[in-house]
């Protein structure tokens, strides 16, 4: 046998060899790196939701999931819509001027939404996050001022905020509650979690 023979067996072997190493570096490589990206759900949490409003009627409040929070969508009554600017006085932040979360200029306003009847809000106390609840019917009730003209109460520490989810004075929460960005796709369908046009 020769030399030549030799080298060529040993050349062989080692370019399989070779070979063998680098894919079993990929298949290992490949999903130690595919572990950092996000997954499916963790992508879905921050996602926009799309949600259809067609069949929510004056007084009723409908709850959708987005980032893990509660988020309320509440179609107000005309009642309810014009008691808003006699509570002014009432309120910590009537103009929703000091916020711990960026607010966007759609919701600077006195409805705190794009249109007035519609209320888009994230249902979480900015206490120290317990869920309010609703607390829509005008007059006295228990935990509630005799002259109450709608809203939530937080019943972790009581807490109140009118229909524009805006906090009284004096109570717990620091903040009203905070809107997040959306837009309307129709009359009929919202966007929770965008509110600019791609």
């Amino acid at each position: 046998m020769s030399d030549n023979a030799v080298d060529q067996g040993k050349r062989t072997w080692l370019i399989a060899t070779s070979c063998a190493g680098a894919v079993g570096g990929v298949a290992t490589a490949v999903p130690f790196v595919s572990s950092f990206a996000p997954s499916e759900r963790a992508k879905a949490a921050g996602a926009p939701v799309e949600v259809d409003i067609s069949a929510l009627k004056a007084g009723e409040k409908m709850t959708v999931e987005w980032r893990g929070k509660p988020v309320w969508v509440v179609r107000r009554t005309p009642e309810q819509l014009a008691s808003l600017k006699s509570l002014d006085g009432q309120l910590a932040d009537p103009q929703s001027e000091r916020t711990a979360y960026p607010i966007p200029e759609y919701a600077k306003n006195e409805y705190r939404s794009i249109k007035p009847e519609v209320l888009v809000v994230v249902g979480v106390c900015t206490h120290l996050g317990c869920s309010p609840s609703d607390k829509f019917a005008a007059g006295p009730q228990p935990s509630l001022p005799d002259d109450w003209k709608g809203g939530f109460l937080c019943p972790c520490h009581g807490s109140t905020f009118d229909m524009s989810a805006r906090v009284f004075k004096n109570k717990p929460a620091p903040d009203n509650l905070e809107v997040p960005p959306h837009m309307y796709l129709s009359d009929a369908k919202l966007l929770i979690g965008e509110d600019k046009k791609a």
